[in-house]
Parts: C-alpha cells; structure tokens; sequence
C-alpha cells in the first residue's frame, strides 16, 4: 500500500471526527432516551412555563399585530407539539427533537423582545 498511487479516501485522516455541538447532542440524546418518562415529565413543566412566557412577552410587546399573532401561533403550537409527541408517546428522538426546537424558539422569542 506504501507504493500505491491511490488517494485515501478520507478527508482529515479521521473517518470519525464529530463536531461538539454533535458530540453534546447525542450525549443529551441517549440521557434523555434512558429514562424518558422522567425527562418528559420535567421538561413539560418547563417548556410550557417557557412557552407561556415567551407568549406573555409577545402580548406584551409593541410589534405590528400581524406579525405578534403569527409568532404566537408558532410558539402555541411548538408547545402543543412537544406535549402531544409526550402523550402520543412518539419516539424518543422525535420527543427530543421538539423538546429542543421549542425550547430553542421560545427562547429566541423572549431574548429577541428583551433586546
């Protein structure tokens, strides 16, 4: 193989090299997936308690009406999203996901308005 003229196929020289927002993601995942029905429970509490101050933030502001409604309407159904894959018991990785989406907007939402 010394004498080959053929290029490695990988790139870095590390087939496994992954990123550390994916590295914290998968470790989140799989503690999330081992005790699931804990997880959800807790995270319910708090998304909804995010949820509903993300929408009192928005009611609160001083937006064009159109466009406070339809970010309302985002962040309601993000929540009901999340609650519902909880009580339809979805897969873990789609629970997760919605967990993390909703979280991650109704955040955006209330440190967008604080700015």
């Amino acid at each position: 193989m010394k004498n080959s003229t053929t290029i490695s196929a990988t790139l870095s020289g590390n087939k496994y090299k992954a990123s550390a927002m994916k590295k914290i993601y998968d470790r989140a995942y799989h503690e999330f997936k081992k005790s699931q029905l804990g997880y959800s429970t807790i995270a319910i509490i708090g998304q909804s308690c995010l949820g509903s101050a993300a929408a009192m933030v928005l009611l609160m502001g001083s937006m064009d009406m159109v466009l406070k409604m339809i970010l309302l309407f985002l962040v309601t159904i993000l929540c009901m999203a999340f609650n519902g894959a909880v009580l339809a018991q979805l897969k873990p990785l789609t629970t997760f996901n919605l967990l993390i989406l909703s979280t991650v907007f109704n955040t955006m939402v209330i440190m967008f308005h604080i700015i």
